[in-house]
């Protein structure tokens, strides 16, 4: 192994819209990426928070024109331009202005090792289950979970999906099962499932609510 490494990004391999820079170089510090909005207003970075892994973020423009949001203020971000989320509560997205927009993300919790995320993990299962979802085959995407699941049965993100998936399929007791499990292995999903739309026919089980909180 060489004490370097030099690739350009057309070299580096992708996942739909995502250059994985961390996977390509090993990066072990922390985690790197890069996204492209292939037409104007794209999204290019979904809105989220990092605060469930506490992580500051840098994002840098590298080719053509964004506009950020965070926590509602807007950002005009023509390439060239450094946008740094400080606080992981901050909620933050970005939208292609141009066709092609590229934006490198830097992010890591300071003075923590990096770990990759078990979203990061469990790709290929959640990109097969995410083709399902947008076609609204939700039972295909909870299958897609259990897969991955008897792969990585630790991997809380499967199990927290599997929970969303199962909920929009109509089988409310496997979302449940599923989604205590999640909240057990990590109470942040907690939080994160009381706002999450593919919960919605459970809302008014006491069940959910005692999950939840």
């Amino acid at each position: 192994m060489t004490r370097w490494a030099s690739a350009h990004l057309d070299e580096i391999g992708r996942r739909d819209t995502w250059i994985t820079i961390r996977e390509h170089f090993g990066v072990r510090a922390l985690g790197i990426n890069a996204f492209v909005g292939p037409e104007a207003g794209d999204e290019i970075i979904h809105s989220h928070a990092e605060d469930w892994r506490d992580h500051e973020e840098l994002y840098v423009v590298l080719a053509g024109h964004a506009t950020f949001t965070v926590d509602g203020d807007e950002i005009d971000a023509p390439a060239r331009t450094i946008v740094y989320v400080r606080e992981p509560s901050a909620r933050r997205g970005a939208v292609a202005k141009e066709s092609q927009t590229t934006i490198l993300a830097v992010g890591g919790k300071p003075g923590a090792a990096f770990e990759p995320s078990p979203y990061d993990v469990a790709w290929p299962w959640m990109r097969r289950a995410a083709e399902h979802y947008r076609a609204e085959r939700y039972a295909e995407a909870a299958a897609e979970m259990r897969e991955g699941l008897a792969e990585l049965p630790g991997n809380t993100a499967l199990r927290y999906n599997l929970a969303c998936y199962s909920a929009l399929a109509g089988e409310p007791e496997e979302a449940l099962a599923a989604l205590r499990q999640a909240v057990e292995e990590d109470p942040r999903f907690a939080d994160l499932a009381r706002g999450d739309p593919d919960f919605a026919s459970l809302r008014e089980d006491p069940r959910f609510t005692q999950l939840v909180g």
